[in-house]
């Protein structure tokens, strides 16, 4: 994938993001900081920021329990490391 296929999948994951917070989240506080950057205001005071990582063609997410990075396969982004989808363990991370 060239670096404007990867800015555009990433960037419509990000706004993805953004959508499904403000669908079924509508108290949680979220802003884009920061070219291709998501942060997330957990209701305990915690953060979770979302990124596009362009050198590594990844989307990289910080949470208190780690950090993952996911790459997109061809059809999905997924955990370099256990291969979970980006949508859903944002959504177990914001769960708890």
């Amino acid at each position: 994938m060239d670096d404007r296929e990867f800015a555009a999948r990433a960037d419509a994951a990000l706004q993805q993001i953004e959508d499904d917070l403000a669908a079924s989240q509508p108290d949680v506080d979220f802003a884009r900081v920061g070219d291709g950057v998501l942060e997330i205001v957990l209701d305990d005071g915690g953060k979770l920021i979302v990124n596009r990582h362009a050198a590594a063609q990844e989307i990289w997410v910080a949470a208190r329990s780690g950090g993952f990075h996911f790459r997109w396969d061809g059809s999905a982004w997924l955990d370099t490391r256990s291969a979970r989808e980006l949508l859903s363990t944002v959504s177990a991370l914001l769960a708890g």
